[in-house]
């Protein structure tokens, strides 16, 4: 196989994760954007956390709701707890790694908050102790994964919202989170300014 012919596969995948995509996240990327209209309605913020590219996601997430997506509105409450080094340091230092996010919600987050978790196999641990910490908070979750969702699809319950991409290799689940993610961004502008 060329090179040529091994991008031209890969570019081919990763088209067709983003068809799966279209297939089966449509329905629930809706409801994930009317949740958090709900929530930044009401006064509420959107707390955001992942690992890895997770967390490069995540910022970009808020960044786009703090600023602005692609026209100009009022920035929106959103917070990537993933941006702040001497946080997320001193925490990992002092009460471990898998206590990063879940002691920033702990002290940022209040009911009614949102929170956005993402992650390629919904297996960190860091993220699962997240998803307690929201939940014992009373803030709702929308979990972007990959995979089949992992111990995070399991543990979210009926009221929280699993956008599961259909995919298993990274870096095609994380082209299609960002599509998603994008996807939520779009939908919080057209309710917000129309079309």
């Amino acid at each position: 196989m060329s090179l040529a012919d091994h991008l031209a596969q890969q570019l081919t995948d990763a088209i067709a994760v983003q068809e799966a995509v279209l297939e089966t996240l449509v329905e629930p990327l809706a409801r994930a954007v009317e949740r958090m209209l709900r929530c930044l309605m009401a006064d509420g913020k959107i707390l955001a956390c992942g690992n890895g590219a997770g967390a490069a996601l995540a910022q970009l997430f808020t960044a786009s709701l703090v600023h602005r997506f692609e026209a100009e509105r009022p920035g929106l409450a959103a917070l990537s707890l993933t941006a702040d080094a001497a946080i997320t340091s001193g925490i990992a230092a002092n009460a471990g790694q898998d206590r990063v996010y879940a002691r920033q919600i702990e002290a940022l987050g209040a009911p009614g908050d949102l929170l956005l978790v993402v992650s390629d196999d919904g297996n960190d641990a860091s993220l699962l102790a997240a998803l307690e910490a929201a939940q014992d908070k009373d803030l709702g979750v929308i979990a972007l994964t990959g995979h089949d969702g992992g111990r995070l699809a399991e543990a979210l319950g009926e009221a929280n919202i699993l956008l599961c991409v259909p995919a298993h290799t990274p870096a095609r689940i994380h082209e299609a989170q960002l599509l998603v993610l994008d996807g939520l961004c779009e939908g919080i502008d057209f309710s917000l300014l129309g079309a």
